[in-house]
């Protein structure tokens, strides 16, 4: 959810009025691969709950950890955390402000273990002991600061039981065993309010609870084609008005509140093209203040005035609608960013008594100064008339005066995001500029079944995996030759997770469209993902069966079978890279290593790169930078574009390439080197 070809240059008459067009992608500075893909000087800016303390991660030796400092003096800052080898990449603050909490797995395994550090000592804890346990947090209160509710899988890895957690003594106590309930949602007093149940036909049932017992009649259901769109959305601090982001009897998810008493329910906010994708809520009353609506761009409407005012004049003052990452207790401060996407982000502190804002970072400052490329917003017709929102970057030979209109055809890889449940977004995409610096244009296509444009959308991809969602991309690369920003020959696919499927798909059902693909974690064999799925991932089964393919019936089988990149090995004709993590839950190293066989076995050439330490993705930089330098050349012959040299990129990596090293240009020599 990876030989540079100097271009001939004739001599051109240049018009003053017109912008000047780099002749060639080498006119261009390169931006080194670890400026994209190595570790962010700072990230993850947070304020403690109390407005006492800021907090962020940073590298040590290459690895994310936990930094902090007093607000009022951001130079002196503490190390908390010494991790080694895995970047810390979600962490909280403690609601009593004492303690801050992260989660970790090892090895990219997903069983994510909860652990927390004492600010004052820098003691840290394991709160979550245990093996072969993926812990979640349920709920947390600003009433009850020195509590918080956790899931475990711990005594069945199908579902997660509810324990409260004492965050002074560290001691779990079991406040409800679950068997068979996909979640639970809490409210500021921490009592578990409701449950949420899966049903067979994929939908959910919800059920109130009462002092633990839940009730035996649901108040409230919703079929299949609401259940991406369709869930709570919290309690108000007083208990009485629940939130729900909801879809039913409507296209497009709407913020709707319930009054708990009644069972009334009144439209809080809607966005007829897009649904509502985030909201602020008052730290104390849980209120909600404003939402966000994203179609093509995120936007930030206010409910409340004085917040809608603050929204107006920060976007005014950083240039583009903000990020809120943390607000204190008392609303007082926040920590804000935005994206200028041609320019790295940069994370202030806000106060909103002064009406200061305050630059404590940016986060990839190696990259201020870079040849960063707009993203351009566009939409494109599929053959059946849907709409598909997405996202275009063009390199600098291509669009010399920034205005999104191709100056003349490009090498083009086709980036396809994972999910397929999920969305490409606008705002900086390190990928997306690394291909473009690397002299191709970049698309990537909110293809059906993409979430954010409401349950018509993603009901329109249901059992149309390798059918219409390929079809999608396939129209996505047809438009950008009709456009002149490609040429039908030079186009690769690449992707992660459902992307890799994508990638797999289209060198195996289309296999003369595409130059070359690169496949990261991306499933081969529809049956035996759905086999090996986490066991934790129980409650969705069987939506997966009913939007992809149902192994338990001769029908679901056939379309499973049909859309199975592995089926269909054989017809591969173009160069194929796989990358891959040895411990990925989600999908198996055997979905790469079963095609990977089927290729040998028809002496077809494939490169294939394993990462013994990583899961679904490479989390350590030093393994994304590996990856990344063996893709940009693996790409650089098929479309002609510039690569940096893979050098040294191997060092402080797990890389190994089981097959195919001789495939790209100097990997063999960097294995040899490593």
């Amino acid at each position: 959810m990876r030989i540079l070809l100097k271009s001939v240059v004739c001599a051109t008459m240049v018009i003053s009025a017109q912008p000047l067009l780099a002749a060639s992608i080498d006119d261009v500075p390169l931006i080194e691969r670890s400026k994209l893909f190595g570790a962010p000087v700072k990230a993850n800016g947070r304020i403690s709950p109390d407005g006492k303390w800021l907090s962020w991660t940073a590298p040590v030796d290459g690895v994310l950890n936990l930094y902090i400092a007093p607000v009022d003096a951001p130079g002196s800052a503490k190390l908390l955390t010494a991790e080694k080898s895995r970047p810390i990449r979600q962490y909280y603050w403690a609601p009593d402000s004492r303690s801050i909490l992260f989660t970790q797995d090892k090895g990219g395994d997903e069983n994510f273990l909860l652990y927390g550090v004492n600010v004052a000592t820098g003691k840290q804890t394991t709160l979550t002991p245990f093996n072969k346990t993926r812990a979640e947090i349920v709920g947390t209160s600003v009433k009850h600061t020195d509590r918080i509710l956790v899931g475990l899988n711990n005594r069945d890895a199908k579902w997660h039981d509810v324990y409260g957690l004492n965050l002074k003594t560290g001691k779990l106590t079991l406040v409800q065993k679950n068997d068979g309930f996909a979640g639970f949602v809490a409210d500021d007093d921490l009592k578990l309010r409701m449950a949420v149940k899966a049903r067979d036909d994929g939908g959910s049932d919800f059920y109130w609870m009462h002092n633990s017992t839940v009730d035996s009649k649901p108040f409230a259901s919703i079929a299949l084609e609401d259940s991406l769109t369709t869930s709570p959305a919290g309690f108000t601090a007083d208990g009485k008005t629940l939130y729900w982001i909801d879809s039913r009897g409507r296209n497009t998810a709407a913020l709707l509140a319930m009054d708990v008493a009644t069972g009334a329910t009144k439209i809080v906010a809607e966005n007829a093209r897009s649904d509502i994708s985030g909201v602020l809520a008052n730290p104390r009353t849980l209120e909600v203040e404003a939402y966000q609506s994203d179609y093509l761009k995120p936007e930030w409407t206010g409910l409340d005035p004085a917040i809608a005012t603050t929204l107006t004049w920060l976007e005014y003052k950083l240039g583009a609608p903000p990020t809120v990452q943390a607000r204190t207790d008392d609303d007082s401060r926040w920590i804000v960013s935005a994206d200028p996407v041609t320019s790295p982000a940069s994370v202030y502190l806000f106060d909103r008594t002064a009406g200061s804002l305050t630059k404590l970072y940016t986060g990839r400052e190696q990259l201020i100064g870079a040849p960063l490329q707009p993203m351009w917003p566009v939409e494109i017709k599929a053959r059946d008339g849907l709409t598909l929102p997405s996202y275009l970057t063009l390199p600098a030979t291509a669009d010399a005066n920034h205005d999104g209109a191709a100056d003349q055809p490009v090498p083009m890889v086709l980036l396809v995001h994972g999910g397929p449940w999920g969305r490409d977004e606008y705002g900086y995409n390190s990928y997306h500029q690394w291909l473009a610096n690397r002299g191709y244009a970049v698309l990537s296509v909110n293809y059906r079944a993409s979430t954010g444009f409401g349950k018509d959308f993603i009901t329109a991809g249901n059992l149309q995996w390798g059918k219409k969602m390929h079809d999608d991309l396939i129209d996505s690369v047809d438009w950008a030759v009709a456009k002149g920003i490609a040429t039908p020959d030079k186009v690769a696919i690449m992707g992660g997770s459902y992307g890799g499927y994508a990638t797999l798909a289209g060198v195996t059902m289309t296999p003369e469209k595409f130059t070359c693909g690169v496949d990261i974690v991306g499933p081969s064999n529809l049956f035996t993902l759905l086999k090996t799925i986490p066991a934790y991932w129980e409650a969705g089964k069987q939506q997966f069966y009913q939007r992809m393919g149902n192994p338990n019936t001769d029908e679901g089988r056939a379309l499973l079978k049909a859309a199975s990149p592995l089926t269909y090995a054989d017809k591969i004709v173009r160069p194929l890279l796989i990358g891959q993590g040895a411990n990925d839950p989600r999908v198996n190293q055997a979905e790469s290593d079963q095609i990977v066989a089927a290729m040998k076995a028809k002496n077809i050439p494939v490169t294939y790169v394993l990462f013994p330490d990583e899961g679904h993705g490479f989390a350590r930089p030093a393994n994304n930078i590996a990856f990344n330098a063996v893709a940009e050349n693996f790409l650089q012959p098929c479309l002609g574009g510039r690569a940096e040299a893979i050098g040294d990129a191997a060092k402080g990596s797990s890389i190994k390439v089981p097959e195919g090293a001789a495939n790209v240009p100097g990997l063999g020599a960097a294995l040899g080197s490593k």
